[in-house]
């Protein structure tokens, strides 16, 4: 079943397809809670503003990191913020990373489009 996601603020449909919708339980650097992932997504429903903040953050428990360059994604109704297009999606290539380590941050990867589940509202396709 296809849901609909729209603006929260000014009910805008956001034309986010489910298709490109990542699994709730997938894994990625930047954390994923109280967020819902995207692999693609139509970008003439939304504004882009690059955030160049750098300060610390935990990415898990165990590491201490410094934040990367991230992007908002705003409504293009209304100018909410709805999320960050972050670069921490599967990797682009098959290499096994330096020294077969795995995938590191040095091997691109693919944009991820996190909105907020309190900036959209999600309805069920009827």
């Amino acid at each position: 079943m296809a849901s609909i996601y729209s603006c929260a603020e000014c009910g805008t449909n956001l034309n986010l397809n489910t298709i490109h919708l990542y699994p709730a339980d997938f894994y990625f650097e930047a954390g994923n809670k109280g967020t819902v992932s995207f692999s693609a997504m139509d970008a003439t429903k939304f504004r882009f503003e690059k955030e160049d903040k750098f300060r610390p953050f935990f990415e898990t428990i165990d590491y201490w990191g410094i934040q990367r360059n991230r992007t908002k994604i705003k409504c293009n109704g209304c100018g909410r913020l709805v999320g960050h297009v972050y670069d921490d999606g599967p990797p682009l290539t098959d290499s096994p990373g330096q020294f077969h380590f795995g995938p590191s941050q040095v091997i691109p990867r693919a944009s991820r489009y996190r909105f907020k589940i309190k900036a959209l509202r999600i309805s069920s396709e009827t």
